[in-house]
């Protein structure tokens, strides 16, 4: 593990801050859309009955909407028409190993389809970042550059704006809010946290998080045919996988490497623990 004084920010801040600003304008541009169509996604679920259909359907379907961020796209497989498509399908073309794992006991019996708990991904990452913010505030991460900790703050509170949004179309669907982090993944999460000493163990791990949201969304996109939840996903991806972007250039991945989102870091059932 790094020690404090062993990292230093590879761009400047004034980059990192017209970054951020550039990420912010996208979220607030997108969010009331977000929240338009998840709106949407909640009379779709109502009309189509597919909230009572659900529960039969979970072990087939094989995908958790994920994060970690914009948009929301709640329950889109219990709003697809065929579901024997969604478990096989990819936009590009080769199917998600995640996808594969099947839905735990306790989660069959849960009052969540899969996709009504993707809020826990966007519970992660707020409560990732903060404990970032208090590990720096404890100087455990050494000198923290002022355009880092504003980079912490607004992609925090974009997840937190996220995770209202997908606990509106909980509540709306008649199950309750999700408010922690009901993830197999979870304590790693927060054993790795602890064990950070500098704002670029930090970021590497926020990263992982990002790009799991990201993916996740993104593979949604592919495997539904709700209009409006197709709409919530795609509204949410593009500005996580600007989160992982800046990351990327944080800790001195640039050009960032990847052209294009995949989805193979997509979040899968198995990771759900309610």
């Amino acid at each position: 593990m790094s020690h404090t004084s062993d990292w230093q920010l590879p761009v400047s801040e004034a980059a990192l801050t017209a970054m951020t600003r550039e990420f912010d304008d996208a979220h607030r541009t997108a969010y009331p859309t977000m929240q338009a169509r998840a709106a949407d996604l909640v009379e779709e679920l109502h009309d189509n009955g597919a909230i009572a259909a659900a529960d039969s359907r979970v072990g087939r379907r094989g995908f958790l909407l994920g994060l970690g961020g914009t948009g929301v796209a709640l329950a889109l497989a219990a709003c697809s028409s065929n579901s024997s498509n969604s478990s096989n399908a990819s936009g590009s073309g080769t199917q998600n190993p995640n996808t594969r794992a099947a839905s735990s006991g306790s989660a069959m019996n849960s009052p969540y389809t899969s996709d009504l708990k993707v809020v826990a991904l966007e519970n992660q990452a707020v409560g990732a970042y903060k404990a970032a913010l208090t590990a720096a505030q404890a100087g455990k991460l050494g000198t923290v550059p002022p355009a880092v900790a504003t980079f912490v703050q607004t992609a925090m509170s974009q997840h937190q704006d996220h995770a209202k949004a997908w606990n509106a179309v909980l509540t709306g669907a008649g199950v309750p809010a999700i408010t922690n982090v009901p993830l197999t993944n979870q304590p790693a999460t927060i054993r790795a946290l602890g064990a950070a000493t500098s704002v670029g163990a930090v970021a590497k791990l926020a990263l992982e998080l990002e790009n799991q949201a990201a993916e996740t969304y993104l593979f949604a996109t592919a495997h539904v045919s709700s209009a409006a939840g197709i709409a919530t996903a795609a509204s949410i991806a593009p500005v996580e996988a600007m989160h992982a972007a800046v990351l990327n250039f944080v800790l001195g991945n640039y050009p960032v490497p990847d052209a294009f989102l995949g989805t193979s870091m997509a979040a899968s059932p198995a990771l759900l623990t309610v």
